[in-house]
């Protein structure tokens, strides 16, 4: 490891004195280019140069052992003692930062969440867990857009999906691709009895034009009329797209604005998306059960998570985690949820890659 993090350094001292060049300033291009490469060693080469200066501290006072003094010699085990643990913990820093990055962590999601199985009842907890994800949201800054729902008479959604955007949006909501099962008693319910019911999330990294190009030739777009909630404006102008991308057979609607061009330009947003995702499931099978398998058919007996309301507990099925805060998570305190997934994803990629 110490031999890759001096190759690491090495390359960042050449970076900072091209950087430092005139005729590579005037080369924006390359300027651009060389600046984002000095940016993302930056937060390796602090923690390495510590490093370093512990490792020659450690020797310096582990020469001092040899002193008489008995007080000098208790002093200086005591700061090897310091010394050794700040030095594993910046071992284990760099080791995690050595982890090879997820290339779509910094990238803006497409969150789709449908009602599985359950009926009226899923299609309830879907809006609680849109609601959930709209606080979470918030918390974080992050933007949110509704680009498409099909929402029932009772207030649940069949399927809600919606654009968020923000810094590290991906990254933090990615674990959240799965089956979510909810077992509470409904209101319509009379006897009481406990109904469980599934819902399913999947977290796309939203594509941009230059991560995937699409031929216009490729597309087959139909226009047709709006139905649902729109007054006067429903079924008197085919303002609702579908496109039909003809290579893959993805198929994406929108017929939530009143204007054909917006929902066209809706539709192309999740469209490149899951366009993107088909892509790198074809090119990674480590990838191509992300969304299916995560995702899977809405199925009862699937599930990453489970919400019992009955005893007010959310437990994630892949970390064995129980969590006694149901209301909070609801009301989008899912920090806790996502650090514990991330701290079991960074574990298994240091073990992956042998650290």
């Amino acid at each position: 490891m110490l031999d890759k993090l001096k190759e690491i350094d090495q390359r960042y001292k050449e970076l900072s004195d091209l950087l430092a060049d005139p005729r590579i300033v005037q080369d924006r291009s390359r300027y651009s280019d060389l600046a984002r490469e000095h940016a993302s060693l930056e937060e390796l080469v602090g923690p390495y140069r510590e490093l370093e200066k512990v490792i020659s501290d450690l020797a310096e006072n582990e020469a001092m052992l040899d002193d008489p003094d008995p007080e000098m010699k208790s002093m200086v085990r005591d700061e090897l003692f310091r010394l050794k643990g700040v030095k594993e913990d910046l071992e284990t820093k760099l080791k995690l930062l050595l982890i090879p990055k997820d290339p779509n962590d910094q990238k803006d999601v497409i969150l789709e969440i449908r009602a599985g199985t359950g009926g009226d009842e899923a299609a309830l907890f879907a809006a609680d867990l849109f609601r959930m994800y709209t606080r979470y949201a918030e918390e974080k800054g992050w933007g949110i857009e509704v680009l498409s729902v099909n929402e029932t008479g009772i207030g649940g959604f069949k399927e809600v999906i919606a654009g968020i955007k923000g810094r590290g949006a991906y990254s933090r909501l990615k674990f959240e691709s799965g089956v979510h099962r909810v077992q509470r008693v409904p209101e319509t319910e009379a006897s009481g009895r406990i109904h469980t019911s599934a819902v399913t999330v999947a977290v796309l990294p939203e594509a941009e034009e230059v991560d995937v190009q699409i031929d216009p030739t490729d597309l087959r777009i139909d226009t047709y009329r709006s139905s649902g909630a729109g007054g006067q404006h429903v079924n008197k102008t085919e303002s609702a797209v579908r496109i039909t991308h003809i290579p893959t057979g993805i198929v994406v609607s929108c017929q939530d604005e009143k204007s054909q061009h917006k929902n066209k330009a809706k539709a192309m947003r999740v469209l490149r998306s899951r366009i993107l995702q088909k892509f790198q499931e074809d090119h990674d099978e480590a990838i191509a059960s992300q969304r299916r398998s995560q995702v899977g058919t809405g199925d009862r007996s699937e599930r990453i998570r489970t919400y019992n309301f009955p005893q007010g507990r959310v437990t994630d099925h892949r970390i064995n985690l129980t969590l006694h805060k149901l209301p909070q998570i609801l009301e989008g305190n899912i920090d806790e949820l996502v650090d514990e997934l991330t701290t079991q994803a960074q574990a298994e990629a240091l073990g992956h890659t042998g650290s």
